[in-house]
């Protein structure tokens, strides 16, 4: 009787334990292009794009391909990266699956979690928790502060100590004076060949050879890109917060290969420029944008890659578009509101004093770009910035005469920008000669009396030396081996030419040193105990090709001709170590590669130089002799030079590889 019972109570209770299919969530409908995608994208890539076993996260990539470029990427694949094309696959298919990919995102952090955490300190601290691993963990306060806090050793009873940045580095060149000097001493000689990685930090969706120098404030590192910014904890690299804006479609420039060097930092602010000439500023503890003003229409051949300088409590910058004929400035904005406060024009206006200097039309486009960060001297209150060649940059038939401001040292008021005094370093410069090397501002001894000097190794091949105070010109030597177009700066400043060298035809020229320089834009550095200025130079030449001024037009380049490397030739990279007294190279390291390498110096006072060496290695050498101390290949062309600071005790040397920022330390 009981079984008789029993058995339709159990067959009752799992009948209602079936489940309701019809009750059971339907799968999503598929969207256009979603099929396509799945079928030949997804086993790579991942159904939402985030990145599979065999593919990269492509979401952020998307985002700044056009659809034509979406297309050819498609049709053509990536062969370089082992990425197949899909030549075959028709024209409907390409379009939706475009389309597609277009409504991805970027999947949205899980929503931080609040916590109170005790320190070492004995406060407590309540936020919410950014990220959180293992060894660290980021806490964002109510105040929307940043706290950076690693387990203690000794116990559980007082779990997290705070750490930070001890030694910063505030600025593009670390001091605004330019030197890429660090009184930091815990790599020595001696103990450099123990140098080994600390961390990384992976760029997604950044071009091959990023450009960025990091700046480090108060244990926060800031390092960008085209159109985007991170802020890391500086001691493992792991991000804070990221700013990414999709790239401007049709512009023309560097900044359309998405290159940045980096930003300025004042106070609770990081700012930063974008592709299309806009000056952006952050809250840089949360990322938020505090305001955004235009430098300049980018419609007008203008775009944007430096970083800003901090001079005078203001934010100074300049743009890019030297190729493309826009007409350079400097100018400084109110870091509070982002209202310009002055603007400086490196070319003069038909009529204005200094246009007597231009005899043509080319005055209406004259390029002269001031696309570098300069330098700051804030006993002199006077602001160094240098600016780029003349346009069209290998025609000078329509723009006779010296061509002021261009390829000229500016010393400028940065009140009001008005100009102090100037040096233009290439007259009627025709070889793409910017004047944009770094500017180093050093107090030394000059001829038995303090000095202060302004040193520069310049693109057209002479290094020199100036009173800064007054602009004086003090000295002036050639420092590379190849130079054919001057034979000296005569007594006036100006450069003594020599007859042109023909390639063979009536508008072909050989000219060394080459038009990327006898240098360029990466770091240089000054010892002020030895008085040795060290940099990397070039050793090589270009055939120049000049052809019919054509008429400038909006997104389009502004040449004037052409220029190649010498068939037959073998460029080189030398390292560099220049007497700034008598501008004699006191030694020279030679380097393995094709001069390609974009990488400059960073000087310890320990006598240790850092250097990205032509071969793709990150080289330590003896400031002594040129005696390379450690390296480590980084299997990249380097476009970027290192910086270094403290965090925690411990010295970092970081820098920019590929699409990596690396961070290295003495084990």
């Amino acid at each position: 009787m009981t079984f008789r019972i029993a058995l339709p109570i159990v067959l009752t209770a799992a009948w209602m334990l079936q489940p309701d299919l019809s009750a059971q969530p339907q799968p999503a409908p598929q969207q256009p292009g979603q099929l396509e995608y799945e079928r030949n994208c997804a086993s790579c890539h991942g159904g939402d794009a985030m990145g599979g076993e065999m593919g990269p996260n492509i979401v952020n990539r998307v985002a700044n391909l056009t659809d034509e470029q979406l297309d050819a990427v498609i049709r053509d694949g990536r062969q370089d990266r082992g990425m197949p094309g899909f030549p075959n696959l028709a024209v409907p298919e390409k379009t939706r699956m475009v389309a597609f990919l277009r409504t991805l995102r970027a999947r949205r952090r899980a929503a931080p979690v609040r916590k109170s955490i005790r320190t070492t300190s004995g406060t407590t601290l309540t936020g919410l928790v950014l990220n959180e691993n293992m060894g660290s963990v980021q806490l964002k306060t109510d105040d929307a502060k940043i706290h950076l806090l690693r387990p203690d050793p000794r116990g559980d009873s007082q779990p997290y100590r705070e750490v930070t940045s001890q030694t910063d580095w505030t600025t593009y060149n670390g001091d605004i004076r330019g030197n890429r000097y660090s009184t930091l001493s815990q790599v020595t000689k001696e103990n450099a060949p123990r140098l080994a990685p600390k961390w990384m930090f992976t760029m997604e969706g950044t071009p091959t050879r990023a450009q960025t120098t990091p700046v480090v404030v108060q244990g926060i590192m800031y390092v960008t890109s085209g159109n985007e910014c991170w802020a890391l904890d500086a001691g493992v690299g792991r991000e804070i917060w990221h700013f990414q804006r999709a790239r401007t479609k049709g512009l023309v420039g560097n900044a359309a290969q998405g290159f940045n060097r980096g930003v300025a930092v004042l106070a609770d602010r990081v700012f930063m420029v974008t592709d299309n000439a806009h000056l952006l500023a952050f809250n840089r503890f949360t990322g938020e944008l505090a305001w955004e003003t235009e430098m300049a229409d980018w419609k007008q051949n203008y775009n944007a890659t430096s970083a800003p300088l901090i001079a005078d409590g203001l934010v100074v910058s300049g743009t890019a578009g030297g190729e493309q004929g826009a007409r350079g400035f400097i100018a400084a904005w109110n870091p509070e509101t982002g209202k310009e406060v002055w603007r400086f024009w490196t070319v003069p206006k038909p009529g204005e004093p200094g246009s007597e200097t231009w005899s043509g039309k080319a005055i209406e486009h004259p390029s002269g770009v001031a696309w570098l960060t300069g330098s700051f001297d804030p006993q002199l209150d006077t602001l160094y910035w240098a600016t780029g060649n003349p346009g069209p940059d290998y025609n000078g038939d329509e723009r006779k005469g010296d061509n002021l401001y261009t390829s000229s040292i500016v010393a400028l008021d940065p009140k009001n920008g008005k100009l102090k005094w100037y040096y233009q370093t290439t007259p009627h410069d025709t070889h793409d000669w910017d004047a944009t090397e770094p500017l180093v501002l050093v107090d030394a001894d000059w001829q038995g009396a303090q000095r202060k000097l302004l040193i520069q190794a310049n693109r057209n091949g002479f290094f020199y030396v100036f009173d800064r105070a007054t602009g004086k010109l003090l000295l002036s030597k050639p420092f590379i081996q190849n130079i054919n177009w001057a034979k000296e700066i005569g007594p006036d400043g100006k450069p003594v030419l020599l007859p042109p060298v023909s390639a063979g035809s009536a508008n072909s020229f050989k000219v060394c040193p080459s038009q990327d320089g006898a240098t360029n834009w990466f770091s240089s550095s000054f010892e002020p105990s030895t008085g040795k200025y060290f940099v990397q130079t070039y050793e090589k030449c270009s055939i120049f090709t000049t052809r019919t001024t054509e008429e400038w037009q909006a997104g389009r380049g502004y040449s004037g001709g052409s220029q190649r490397l010498v068939p037959g030739e073998i460029p080189r990279q030398i390292l560099r170590a220049i007497d700034y007294k008598t501008g004699n190279v006191v030694w020279e390291l030679p380097q393995a590669g094709g001069a390609t390498s974009w990488g400059g110096t960073l000087l310890f006072s320990t006598g240790v130089l850092f250097v990205g060496g032509d071969s793709g290695s990150l080289m330590a050498v003896d400031s002594d002799n040129g005696r390379i101390l450690w390296q480590f290949d980084t299997s990249a062309t380097f476009k970027a030079s290192p910086m270094t600071y403290e965090f925690d005790g411990k010295q970092y040397i970081a820098v920019a590889s590929g699409q990596n920022i690396l961070a290295f330390g003495v084990n």
